[in-house]
């Protein structure tokens, strides 16, 4: 049996949110850089990057994450 895997789903939170990438970068003091890994899945955020992440876009850390099978 497969092991779950963590979907990060900051694209579809950001864009939902109406910020481009830069703009949430800035509002979380990160590089543009950091948030396109992160949404091409490239870079698995931190802890304290996701919690970053979530509160510029005032959203609760699960809305960022789902387990898939």
């Amino acid at each position: 049996m497969a092991e779950p895997r963590l979907v990060i789903h900051l694209k579809a939170v950001r864009t939902a949110a109406g910020l481009t990438q830069q703009e949430l970068a800035d509002r979380a003091r990160l590089s543009r850089k950091t948030v396109n890994t992160v949404e091409n899945g490239v870079f698995t955020p931190s802890v304290l990057v996701a919690l970053t992440l979530a509160r510029a876009l005032e959203v609760p850390l699960d809305a960022l994450f789902t387990l898939e099978d």
